[in-house]
């Protein structure tokens, strides 16, 4: 018995943090939706066509890009921190834009480790933008760990894909 409802209550913790995406009401006629953040509170995301929906994921926005992590790691590479300065630019050619980052694991580890470090990897870039001249207001973070994969083999190259930061712009 106990096991069972330490199961559960496990359960309840990991679906409690993951963020979900949901159409509501008037903000669908206009292609907006709302995201909740890792922190509780709500964010709106553009999915009208003037943004992706899926963000940077889409790789439809010009001027931003998706970044990747190495393995187990929340800092970036030189070559990521490039496309990271970039994606400062086009915030700040869109200053009315306001940023979700979404922090994206590998299918590897456990859901509790990936959402922590889908979190620290989400809150890292949010501070480097910071760094790099963008109003913090403008930005808000989520983790979804693992829940997100862009792909689903085993092969070093799908693996990494999965680990990112995607950039998914809002009202």
């Amino acid at each position: 018995m106990k096991k069972i409802l330490l199961a559960l209550a496990v359960l309840a913790m990991v679906s409690g943090c993951a963020s979900t995406r949901k159409n509501s009401g008037e903000g669908v006629a206009n292609g907006i939706t709302s995201e909740t953040t890792a922190d509780g509170s709500t964010a709106k995301v553009d999915s009208s066509g003037s943004f992706a929906g899926a963000g940077s994921d889409s790789g439809t926005i010009e001027g931003l890009q998706t970044v990747h992590f190495e393995y187990d790691k929340s800092t970036l590479t030189d070559a990521e921190q490039k496309k990271l300065e970039g994606n400062a630019a086009w915030l700040a050619k869109n200053a009315n834009v306001k940023m979700l980052i979404e922090g994206h694991c590998d299918q590897r580890g456990s859901a509790e480790y990936n959402l922590s470090l889908g979190e620290r990897r989400a809150n890292t870039i949010k501070q480097m933008l910071v760094k790099l001249g963008v109003a913090a207001s403008r930005l808000t973070t989520t983790s979804f760990g693992k829940e997100k994969l862009i792909a689903t083999g085993d092969s070093e190259s799908e693996l990494a894909q999965n680990r990112r930061a995607n950039f998914v712009p809002g009202k």
